[in-house]
């Protein structure tokens, strides 16, 4: 097969009506959209607060500062925003606090459920009707959820619907962080499933599973000893009770175009109990495809999160056509920031990689993949991999097995340790590339 000159199928924008065009361009250069437009924000939520101005504003309604922990108990590990809930606090305060802090953000349109219940897609109405969706998963040693960060894209890639929807408006970190809480709601009230199927790939082997995108182990990760009937291991609270354990900023939005919410966010994910989640900052992942001022100043921050490259290609010459942003900050300087990442951090990074009938699939691609990697070093970098939708007529569809086993052991040959990720969510279109934030499903 390798030795077979194999076409090469360009990237084009596919529209409803089954006409194609190319990216759309401004001046001859990709419409790329940075910055979001200057609209109403949410109401001002608890979340979007650090812990001195929830204090402070506790204060302010006439209360001891001491209200805002219990609030944030409340909020973060109990999930409960009901004030009839909130027990510790006097009665004829708990409205008058609610509205306060707890303006409603997101509204459940509706939820698409797969056959065996362990993956739930959310379509969410925003306070201004905007439209974003969020993935929840269930794995056997984690539960994942897949978060939105924009409501659409300014990305302009031709492989993802978000993308082509544009931007609408950055989300608030209040509005990021609620999508966790409420599918921790949903996961309290017994309505993701209570088990996985194990996860196979196109290859037949164990997929990588969302959420574990650099190949390092969790701590408290299931060792595969669970007894029967018993809770996987590491997704419980100290109180055994289940919740959200990885996050993935890979839905709807580019995260590091919204960088300052997107920290906030996940400062609340991290900060210890009631400040926060409490979560690990190695369970969540940013992913991006390719903003370099921004990996630069995520990899100086004090939170060191998993970190995920959208690469989608080695060469300049394709990915200028999938990835538009890479016409600014091109293949080799993303990845020299991936790397850059890893020498800061310690942590090991993911390269994403969408393998794509005819378009990216060649052998070659991924021996230059390889050479690309390895020039920077060895035991940094993970590639995960990702098989589209098979897609009859459509230019964006699968790999055929032989050529993704083919581009797979082409890597690990190399000794790039890559693993192909699993397609969860598939038949809700919760898969990767396809949140679209409709309301016609």
């Amino acid at each position: 097969m390798s030795n077979t000159r194999r076409k090469q199928v360009r990237p084009v924008v596919e529209h409803e009506d089954g006409t194609t065009s190319k990216t759309p361009t401004r001046d001859g250069r990709p419409l790329l959209n940075f910055r979001a437009p200057r609209v109403t924000q949410p109401p001002r939520h608890f979340a979007d607060m650090s812990m001195e101005e929830r204090q402070e504003a506790v204060r302010e309604l006439g209360l001891p500062a001491f209200r805002a922990k219990q609030l944030s108990n409340h909020y973060f590990q109990r999930n409960i925003t009901d004030p009839a809930l909130m027990t510790d606090i006097p009665a004829d305060k708990r409205d008058a606090l609610a509205e306060a802090f707890f303006p409603p953000l997101l509204t459940e349109v509706h939820r698409l459920k797969t056959k065996n219940g362990d993956t739930i897609k959310f379509l969410w109405r925003l306070f201004d009707g905007a439209l974003v969706e969020s993935v929840l998963m269930r794995y056997r040693n984690r539960i994942t959820l897949c978060v939105s960060s924009q409501c659409g894209c300014g990305m302009n890639c031709p492989f993802c619907a978000t993308g082509q929807q544009g931007l609408t408006r950055n989300m608030s970190t209040a509005e990021i962080v609620e999508q966790v809480v409420r599918a921790n709601q949903v996961i309290a009230a017994g309505e993701l499933a209570p088990t996985a199927e194990p996860d196979i790939n196109m290859l037949g082997e164990q997929a990588a599973a969302v959420g574990d995108e650099s190949g390092e182990t969790d701590a408290g990760a299931d060792t595969g000893n669970d007894s029967a009937g018993a809770k996987p291991s590491g997704t419980q609270t100290p109180a055994g009770e289940e919740r959200v354990t990885n996050i993935v900023f890979m839905g709807m939005g580019e995260p590091l175009a919204n960088y300052k919410r997107v920290m906030n966010a996940i400062r609340r994910f991290t900060d210890a109990a009631p400040h926060g989640l409490g979560m690990s900052p190695r369970r969540i992942t940013v992913s991006t495809v390719g903003l370099v001022p921004g990996i630069r100043k995520l990899m100086n921050e004090d939170i060191p999160v998993t970190f995920a490259l959208s690469l989608h290609a080695p060469d300049d010459g394709l990915r200028n056509e999938m990835i538009p942003v890479n016409t600014r900050w091109n293949a080799d300087e993303a990845i020299d920031a991936a790397y850059d990442y890893y020498r800061t951090t310690g942590r090991r990074v993911s390269i994403e990689y969408a393998l794509i009938k005819d378009m990216n699939d060649h052998a070659w691609r991924a021996d230059l993949l390889a050479k690309k990697l390895n020039a920077r070093g060895r035991g940094w970098v993970h590639v995960n991999p990702i098989p589209l939708n098979p897609t009859p007529g459509s230019v964006w569809t699968a790999s055929e097995p032989k050529v993704a086993q083919e581009f797979v052991d082409r890597l690990v040959a190399a000794g790039v340790p890559t693993t192909i990720r699993d397609t969860r969510g598939q038949d809700i279109d919760g898969a990767c590339g396809q949140l679209a934030a409709t309301g016609e499903d």
